[in-house]
């Protein structure tokens, strides 16, 4: 599997999460699921309180920030696994873009309609 190179990642990297976040929003609520649930899929993630992810999000913190100081990634989270964007969560070699995949992955279930305790590897 091709790994992306230097410039995509800085590129990625850059995004700026409080973009990102109303985008989940907006797809888990297209297929009836909630902003408390996106929330609590990324709390579980990144060990964020709800007050600590709301802060990110008003900060404008970037993606590589917002992972490097999450309080405690979940050990769970290596569970993770499947495609996002034709590529396989498990195979990605990047630490901070494997974590950005593992949260699209979670959202992504979150959106196809899982429960809430399969999402959170329960």
């Amino acid at each position: 599997m091709k790994q992306p190179d230097a410039k995509t990642l800085q590129r990625v990297y850059a995004y700026r999460f409080a973009s990102i976040y109303p985008m989940y929003i907006a797809k888990a609520e297209k297929k009836d699921r909630t902003k408390s649930e996106v929330d609590e899929t990324i709390r579980w993630l990144t060990g964020y309180s709800q007050k600590q992810l709301e802060s990110q999000i008003k900060k404008e913190v970037d993606l590589e920030t917002f992972f490097a100081e999450a309080p405690k990634m979940n050990p769970a989270r290596s569970l993770i696994t499947g495609v996002v964007c034709g590529v396989r969560v498990e195979d990605i070699k990047e630490p901070t873009m494997r974590e950005i995949r593992y949260m699209d992955k979670l959202i992504d279930e979150l959106a196809k309609g899982k429960v809430m305790e399969k999402i959170l590897r329960k």
